[in-house]
């Protein structure tokens, strides 16, 4: 996928950060739940603006051509929004608006994700996490083509379920 879009950067990272946030009911969420599925993570932090408009627009866009598909009861889009902004409403099964929450911002919950792309300073993010919830992907900024997108995703449905590690049967276990 590098190869075709420069705004995307392939990640290797088994376990993602942990998100705090709670869903439109206020119970803590956690992408966990979201196993089996392939998850694509953006964040629409307070005082993002046009940028971070403008890849949610290209998002729908992307969950529109996959709902069109077999993939669709295989992806999940999750949108973080700042505590009380109500964030997106869903306009599709496979979108999950979820809210910062306790003493963290969707701006601080972007930053920790951010710190697994090797490049600097390009905002906003949408990561890709595979059906085994290893961090997969970035798609910087908001001009990636979002059938490229739509193609990485197709892989990745596509692909084997990743066999869980020992750290992740012994998590398992301990659940």
């Amino acid at each position: 996928m590098a190869a075709k879009e420069r705004a995307f950067e392939a990640t290797d990272v088994r376990r993602p950060p942990e998100l705090d946030v709670v869903d439109g009911s206020g119970e803590p969420f956690d992408l966990g739940r979201l196993s089996g599925q392939i998850v694509v993570l953006s964040f629409a932090p307070e005082g993002c603006g046009a940028p971070c408009a403008a890849q949610q627009a290209l998002l729908a866009r992307v969950r529109e051509a996959v709902n069109v598909t077999p993939m669709r009861d295989m992806v999940t889009f999750v949108a973080v929004a700042e505590a009380g902004d109500g964030g997106e409403k869903p306009a599709a099964s496979n979108l999950i608006t979820v809210e910062a929450s306790n003493d963290s911002t969707a701006a601080s919950l972007a930053a920790r994700f951010a710190d697994l792309s090797s490049r600097e300073g390009i905002s906003p993010q949408a990561h890709v996490l595979d059906r085994g919830g290893r961090h997969a992907g970035i798609f910087h900024g908001e001009e990636f083509g979002y059938f490229n997108m739509v193609l990485y995703i197709n892989g990745l449905s596509n692909a084997r379920r990743p066999e869980p590690g020992l750290l992740d049967r012994v998590l398992g276990l301990i659940r």
